[in-house]
């Protein structure tokens, strides 16, 4: 056994801060740790210690927001507000609209429409939660995802989605099961000429019976005509993503991305998410679930025949030099500077051919390692008043891309620091990501203060995802709870006065 670090967690039965270690046995990283009152326990922190170490090499830690909501009294994780402990920007903001919900899935981190009461800020709250994620220093938030519950529900999501787009965020996503949106043609155009840039679609595999063990229903031909009316209406921004569990649908990795792939006209990304074991979910079947990011790197390189490798991976901090460089020479700070921890979450390009038929990454066309080298020493000469060699830095990066169709979307970014061009590279490519979100058993407080996903609640606190959905989700949402009779009778008044929403 080979100690790796010494960390802060929680006791999964009563959520108290305790000590924990992270070690190696047997080429798998462990995190264990020991409750006075509960116990020992013991997870899988990640399965390949080959990979755990491999992506230390690219951390990048940042220095947090200068207007952080909170203080810190109880101490990480229970400050969380943002609290001035934590270390990174808001990348992409959350709001759960509702907690109502037209499903009723097994697998469900925030135990939607079971909860017995409802959860559903006003729209006048949640226009303050914009106006105030949107007030964060010294960078603001890029995105916004909407999301419950199921968001769709509200009739008055097409203005919330006006409302954040005319705020300033260039990113708006709707986090969906799809079924109003398989439902409706002009339900989707309603969502897109609202100003939604991306349809966040719950996506868990390729056939029936995948559906059926995580969401209780057969989905399959929801999620495609989800995909056909966004084809129908020009839409071509839809992300899937797949709840990866163990013994469920991780048999069905690489036939997820290569129905991406097939479809790479409307799909633009599929974000892998290894389930955690919060909300409704069996926690004795804790092992036979739990699945690692590692383990998904594998099964992707194994299901696609090699044409996605494990080596093509490199974890979410890996691109902060470049929007930190852009940034130095501009006398800007970007929102996205996705300081998260290196364990969080690991991602890859791929480029698309043959109809479909071949992926390439995007590390065969471009030496990755060596061009975030030349950002890094572009951003230090520029942080040092050297602009014009920190700009030639830049050019002398594009010598390290192969491929000329690849140079001229990199450039533009590189030169104009823009959404717009940033978004026409991703039109040209499919990202293929994981987050792995923690849970009360693989919970690491290092991780937690480097979060770049946040909460916007209702009583103007920002809280990362995992600390929200592990720790405060029941506490906030019977706080602005309210039963169903109140619910139905503000409704009804709302609509009185012709409003969609109260």
């Amino acid at each position: 056994m080979k100690h790796l670090k010494d960390t802060k967690s929680l006791c999964p039965e009563c959520l108290r801060v305790i000590d924990a270690k992270v070690y190696e046995k047997g080429g798998v990283v462990y995190i264990s740790k020991t409750c006075p009152e509960h116990g020992e326990f013991e997870d899988v922190y990640w399965s390949s210690y080959e990979e755990y170490m491999r992506v230390l090499q690219f951390e990048h830690v940042g220095d947090g927001l200068a207007n952080p909501r909170t203080k810190r009294e109880k101490g990480c994780p229970f400050d969380c507000g943002i609290c001035n402990e934590h270390k990174s920007f808001t990348v992409l903001a959350i709001i759960d609209v509702t907690n109502r919900c037209n499903l009723r899935c097994p697998i469900c981190f925030a135990n939607a429409g079971a909860a017995g009461y409802v959860y559903e800020p006003s729209s006048e709250e949640i226009k303050q939660i914009i106006d105030n994620l949107r007030s964060n220093e010294p960078a603001k938030p890029p995105g916004l995802q909407f999301s419950g519950g199921e968001p769709t529900v509200r009739e008055d999501l097409p203005e919330l989605i006006e409302y954040a787009d005319k705020a300033g965020f260039h990113h708006i996503e709707v986090n969906t099961n799809g079924i109003k949106l398989a439902q409706s043609l002009d339900y989707c155009r309603e969502l897109v000429d609202a100003g939604a840039n991306a349809i966040y679609l719950q996506f868990d595999g390729v056939t029936s019976d995948v559906y059926i063990k995580t969401r209780g229903v057969d989905l399959l031909e929801v999620k495609k005509k989800v995909i056909e009316n966004c084809r129908k209406i020009g839409f071509d921004a839809v992300v899937l993503v797949p709840t990866l569990v163990r013994g469920v649908n991780d048999h069905q990795v690489g036939d997820i991305i290569k129905f991406a792939a097939k479809n790479s006209d409307v799909i633009r990304c599929v974000n892998f998410q290894p389930v955690s074991i919060c909300g409704r979910i069996d926690k004795m079947q804790l092992r036979q679930m739990r699945i690692t990011i590692p383990d998904l790197m594998k099964l992707a390189e194994e299901q696609t025949g090699g044409q996605i490798k494990t080596s093509d991976w490199y974890p979410v901090p890996f691109v902060v030099p470049i929007p930190k460089a852009i940034g130095a020479l501009k006398n800007h700070r970007y929102g996205a500077e996705f300081t998260a921890h290196p364990h969080c979450g690991m991602a890859t390009y791929i480029f698309i051919e043959e109809g479909g038929e071949k992926m390439i990454p995007i590390t065969r066309k471009v030496n990755v390692e060596a061009f975030m080298k030349k950002m890094e020493q572009a951003y230090e000469q520029a942080k040092q008043g050297h602009k014009l060699r920190a700009k030639m830095r830049l050019l002398s990066s594009l010598r390290h891309v192969k491929w000329g169709l690849l140079r001229r979307l990199i450039w533009p970014i590189l030169k104009t620091g823009t959404y717009e061009s940033l978004r026409d590279f991703h039109f040209n490519a499919i990202l293929i990501a994981s987050m792995h979100f923690m849970d009360a058993y693989n919970f690491d407080l290092e991780r937690v203060q480097r979060c770049v996903i946040h909460y916007g609640i209702p009583d103007g606190r920002i809280i990362p995802f995992c600390s929200m959905n592990t720790i405060h989700r029941p506490s906030i949402e019977r706080r602005f709870a309210m039963t169903w009779e109140e619910f139905n009778a503000r409704m009804e008044e709302a609509r009185k006065h012709g409003l969609k929403h109260y």
